[in-house]
């Protein structure tokens, strides 16, 4: 081992007497393979800063997996023997209705280690009146201390406080807006929806049979327009009141650790509790494509820059084998052998990549504080330490690897031949 060290250590020196005689061309090759990795790391930071916005500002107001009660079908009768059934089939509306066993069913799930968070809601729409305003409305009733769990409506919240009881609910900015009130107003809350003693009346008999006048104790802006236009929270049994749906709950409201994994995770507690279940993942099938189009094309002026790392640094030291063949020839006449010439290349190339890499985290650390200070302040791109530490590795690499066709130029020259070279 102490031989393998000292051979190397042997060859290091002279691989960097090579270096330092043609300065001027190691020096440039240097800032090369700098600038390479600067663009590298700043490029693989910023798609990821912003992916992480994107994907923040996505589940920053929903949960990562819904389960709700599956779709209502028509049931058909089937046809009897040796005839043809011709079927032209509606299918049925889908009604407000509760998930049977709810209690049973949150209680299963609050066990299972996939799920970091579980929150039973009750959604149905509404409208709110002020005056002569009325507007369209969907009317959330949850337990605040779980579904802050699911989003964290406190760091959404702009005024008042976080607060829901019977006669205490939290809108969004835009409704707040569009209906002129601020906190301490106070709102009528219609559902319309009936209930078996009242199906025969009117439309406006609906409406006084299921309202409640409430106060608005917060208002909250989530950043997503029409959620903050339509979105009411209140107490979950002032909810099921409204929405005519005393005892039940028509959502459950789950989130996972790894969020890339929730059309998996959806799937088995879909089959586990027979709902319905949809992932983050399904509904924003676009913002998906989406970032894989941004990682694509990520990867891709990575591999064109590394791409041009290599040949920079490949061209170098052919020319140096080149202008150093007569003092590669006398080191083979004095008895190194060709693995030994082979390793001095090598290590030239690693320098290059190694050296190379240094400055260029030093310069994309000062791209990423610009671009954080002076930038459009929209996302703030973070920078790890592994991500430079990976870098440096693929930086070092690509210049061995760069180098091994000059290297074995280099050892393959035959002695007499490369003395006689001036």
């Amino acid at each position: 081992m102490t031989a393998f060290f000292g051979r190397f250590w042997i060859d290091a020196n002279i691989a960097i007497s090579f270096l330092r005689e043609g300065r001027i061309q190691s020096l440039m090759i240097t800032l090369g393979v700098a600038i390479g990795v600067a663009v590298i790391i700043f490029i693989t930071a910023l798609i990821q800063g912003l992916q992480t916005n994107l994907i923040d500002s996505t589940l920053g107001s929903q949960a990562h997996i819904r389960l709700v009660s599956p779709d209502e079908v028509n049931l058909i009768a089937p046809p009897v023997d040796d005839t043809l059934q011709l079927i032209q089939e509606d299918k049925r509306p889908q009604r407000l209705r509760s998930i049977n066993n709810w209690q049973q069913i949150t209680d299963t799930l609050d066990q299972l280690p996939l799920l970091t968070a579980v929150s039973p809601n009750v959604s149905g729409p509404g409208f709110v009146r002020r005056g002569e305003a009325l507007e369209s409305v969907i009317l959330v009733g949850t337990d605040l201390e779980r579904y802050q769990k699911i989003i964290p409506l406190s760091e959404y919240l702009i005024s008042g406080e976080l607060r829901v009881s019977a006669d205490n609910v939290l809108i969004g900015s835009e409704l707040a807006k569009n209906l002129g009130v601020e906190v301490g107003s106070k709102l009528r809350l219609d559902s319309g929806q009936d209930d078996d003693s009242s199906r025969d009346n009117n439309f406006n008999n609906n409406l006084n049979n299921n309202s409640a006048v409430v106060n608005i104790a917060g208002i909250f802006e989530l950043g997503v327009r029409e959620l903050d236009a339509r979105y009411v929270y209140l107490d979950l049994k002032q909810a099921q009141s409204l929405l005519n749906l005393p005892g039940g709950i028509t959502v459950i409201d789950l989130t996972v650790e790894d969020i890339f994994e929730a059309e998996e995770i959806a799937a088995q507690v879909g089959r586990l509790t027979s709902l319905q279940a949809e992932s983050w993942i399904k509904t924003n099938a676009q913002l998906l494509s989406g970032l894989t189009a941004q990682s694509l094309s990520s990867n891709m002026i990575v591999g064109f820059v590394a791409i041009s790392v290599a040949f920079g640094i490949a061209s170098v030291l052919s020319v140096s084998v080149v202008q150093r063949t007569r003092e590669i020839g006398i080191l083979r006449a004095m008895g190194a052998t060709r693995q030994q010439i082979l390793r001095i290349f090598l290590i030239q190339g690693a320098v290059f990549g190694l050296l190379g890499s240094i400055v260029g985290s030093g310069v994309s650390y000062v791209l990423v504080w610009s671009f954080n200070t002076f930038g459009p302040n929209i996302f703030t791109i973070p920078i790890s330490i592994n991500l430079i530490l990976v870098t440096m590795s693929l930086a070092t690499l690509t210049g061995v690897i760069a180098a091994a066709i000059p290297a074995r130029r280099a050892a393959a020259l035959d002695p007499v031949v490369a003395i006689r070279y001036v």
